[in-house]
């Protein structure tokens, strides 16, 4: 029977260039014995096969579920998953857009109505100290099989009794080939670019792209995956490096760009030059042109960087494991237009793959979560902290309410720039993870997930001490292994993961009222409350403001945001006082020379606001000899450069711990940051703060000085002023 179900789900996706899916539940022996039946009856290519799987095998190319990410930008007549030992959802994602047109994706699961309490690899990464596999929930794959039973074009036979659960054949009318597009009338790149050009929306996206021939050009491409625009990118990169322009090339990982350097190289250009984000946003050889390719994937920091580049295009995912494409929206889209570029912008809709409606790609969207979005503007842009409801928001709920998923797991998606498919497995399965939310008439307005970490064993703390990565406890993670504390893996707290509000409610008030109300929820229960993000300025006020405290300052950008991160806590018991403080203290007494050296680079403003946020206490010990070093300079005639370091305590002491308010402006603590704290050249600093000449810098950091020898310096400070009075 498979072989027949098998042949006519192939012959049927062939006759109108869309995809099926064919579900083989039972035991992996029969499973596999019925997939190998399945591919030899569709007459699947081996060769053009793929499948992924932790044991057994098929006569195909094989693939570690983990391993995934080498299908991104390939084309698969086939592809097989044994799901019984690792069912991964970012793995389904990526499967799902490798298989072409006309092809079989092959799922190999256990019976559906046990599938929920059975517990694989993945779950046992869920499973973080002190919780055990036990405690993971079977949320998701309870959702995944109800998606499988719902939609069309999913086939499901039972492998061990021979049994056609469910005929998955839409029998749909057949449907004729388009006629390939034409170029437009009037265009600038040459006709062999349109002619590689394989649907309308990808002649239209590279059309746009011509407007990157002229400076102060800014072009946005968005589309879902599938859909040709890093195709479309990479034709058009080809266009202008053969003008004679220098292409820059950017992405979250070169694999995921290889689609574009490939439709370059068919085009002639060989050897297109790609830099990570972190790099390609100083704009490395001034290029004339940057491609930043799944720009949805990427923080807005980064992106904003690439604005300073006189021609930039944009493509981004709209519904993606590689990111969200309402996010770019949402959180970029008035920056880019406040630029001085000449903004032009196409969506792409027509797939290239497979036909429009596919009915792979529809149950994809809604088993990966990919099509969640928050609720419409109108139905809560009167919301204020007045108005909304406190709710608790479990996986059982969650499965209940399609909407609640969707409007909650859509915030979420917002709240981060890259949100994946396991984010959504996470959040149902994951027994240390738990949300709450404002809701205004049903509808979520703001949403934390919140991560229960800590409440360590002495001998798990040991491990952690000597080096031992321990799951799903990352600020217990970074106060033992980092900063040497081994007392911190005992505290229990919840870690902010992510925090969002909606858009159209945004700076009402309505995140800081949900922070109080899960403070007033939790805070009797646990030590500490605590975050830790990619920092900037604006966020470290934010979370100042709600009384946390900064205790930790990375010393690594993250590879992808190019952010140093933040570590925070507000505590809640005498145990978590406790903790917060004697990292407060450290942090402080340490910070001088963090900056100095690794964190030399770090935007001061941001610099500015972390050592602000900092609750140490800090005492100031000048002897009289480094007195009159620092008041020379301030008041007559002394150098900065002869001793920098009572500089340096000074300026700490006066960002961390002020005794009094000295009235500095911003640009006078920004010259202190950068010349006092990272040791920027006086060039630099002037450049960076706006004076004419490094001589102008020098004169503005004694007069930034001045007030602070007035407060701190006592009777060296005073006999120094009268002298050079």
């Amino acid at each position: 029977m498979v072989r027949d179900l098998a042949a006519s789900l192939r012959a049927e996706a062939e006759s109108v260039n869309e995809r099926r899916l064919l579900v083989l539940t039972g035991t992996r022996e029969a499973c596999l014995d019925a997939a190998d039946a399945a591919l030899a009856a569709a007459d699947v290519d081996r060769d053009a096969t793929t499948f992924l799987g932790t044991t057994g095998t098929l006569d195909c190319e094989r693939i570690a579920p983990r391993r995934a990410d080498q299908l991104l930008g390939t084309t698969r007549d086939a592809v097989v998953y044994d799901t019984h030992d690792d069912c991964r959802p970012n793995a389904l994602g990526r499967i799902v857009g490798a298989v072409d047109g006309g092809g079989l994706l092959v799922l190999l699961t256990p019976d559906l109505d046990s599938w929920p309490d059975e517990r694989d690899q993945f779950d046992d990464g869920l499973a973080v100290p002190p919780y055990s596999l036990a405690d993971v929930s079977g949320t998701f794959r309870k959702r995944l099989a109800d998606t499988l039973r719902a939609h069309r074009g999913v086939s499901i036979y039972d492998a061990d009794a021979h049994d056609l659960e469910k005929d998955g054949r839409t029998r749909p009318a057949p449907r004729l080939a388009s006629p390939p597009p034409e170029p437009p009338d009037e265009h600038a790149f040459p006709e062999r670019a349109y002619e590689a050009c394989r649907t309308r929306d990808q002649v239209d996206a590279v059309h746009a792209f011509e407007a990157l021939r002229e400076d102060d050009s800014a072009v946005v491409v968005s589309a879902d995956r599938g859909r040709g625009k890093s195709s479309a990118a990479g034709i058009a990169t080809a266009c202008l490096a053969d003008e004679g322009l220098d292409v820059l090339v950017t992405a979250p990982s070169r694999r995921g760009a290889s689609e574009l350097f490939e439709r370059a190289r068919e085009l002639g250009v060989e050897n297109t030059r790609f830099e990570k984000p972190p790099v390609a946003a100083d704009l490395p050889g001034d290029p004339d042109v940057v491609f930043v390719d799944e720009a949805a994937a990427l923080p807005v920091r980064v992106l904003e960087s690439f604005l300073d580049a006189s021609r930039v295009a944009f493509t981004t995912t709209v519904h993606g494991y590689e990111g969200a494409g309402r996010g770019f929206d949402v959180r970029f889209r008035d920056r880019l237009a406040e630029s001085d570029h000449d903004v032009r912008e196409t969506r792409m809709d027509e797939p290239i793959r497979y036909a429009a409606g596919d009915p792979v790609e529809v149950w994809s969207f809604d088993a990966l979560g990919l099509d969640a979005r928050p609720p419409v503007e109108q139905l809560v842009a009167d919301a204020t902290p007045d108005s909304v409801s406190y709710e608790r928001i479990d996986g059982d709920d969650l499965l209940a309410d399609p909407t609640l998923l969707r409007e909650t797991f859509g915030l979420l998606v917002l709240a981060h720039y890259r949100t994946e498919p396991d984010d959504l497995a996470r959040l149902l399965d994951a027994p240390n993870l738990t949300v709450r939310a404002l809701t205004h008439g049903g509808h979520v307005v703001s949403v934390a997930l919140l991560a229960r970490e800590g409440d360590l064993d002495a001998e798990t703390a040991a491990g952690m001490y000597e080096g031992d990565r321990i799951r799903g406890n990352m600020i217990p993670d970074v106060l033992v292994s980092q900063v040497r504390d081994e007392a911190a893996a005992a505290p229990v707290g919840y870690r902010v993961v992510r925090i969002a509000t909606h858009h159209a409610v945004r700076s009402s008030g309505l995140g800081s009222h949900l922070l109080d109300e899960v403070r007033a929820e939790f805070a009797d229960d646990v030590d500490w409350l605590g975050v830790a993000y990619g920092a900037t300025a604006r966020l470290v006020r934010f979370w100042a403001r709600n009384d946390y405290a900064a205790v930790h300052y990375s010393t690594t950008r993250n590879d992808v945001s190019g952010q140093y991160s933040v570590v925070m806590l507000d505590p809640c018991s005498d145990a978590g006082a406790a903790l917060a403080s004697r990292h407060g203290d450290w942090f402080a007494r340490r910070a001088g020379g963090q900056l100095t050296d690794a964190l030399d680079d770090a935007d001061p403003d941001e610099v500015r606001a972390a050592l602000a946020a900092c609750d140490g206490t800090l005492d100031l010990a000048l002897t009289e000899h480094e007195w009159r070093t620092v008041t020379g300079a301030a008041y007559g005639t002394g150098l900065f450069d002869v001793d920098p370091a009572p500089f340096r305590e000074l300026v700490v002491k006066h960002l961390v711990a002020p005794d009094q308010d000295v009235g500095l402006t911003d640009r006078q603590e920004r010259v202190l940051v950068e010349r006092a704290l990272q040791a920027r050249d006086w060039s630099t600093v002037a450049d960076d703060c706006g004076f004419h000449s490094p001589g102008q810098c020098m004169r503005a950091l004694g007069d930034a000085l001045v007030p602070l020898c007035d407060a701190y310096g006592g009777d060296v400070a005073d006999e120094e002023r009268d002298r050079h009075a």
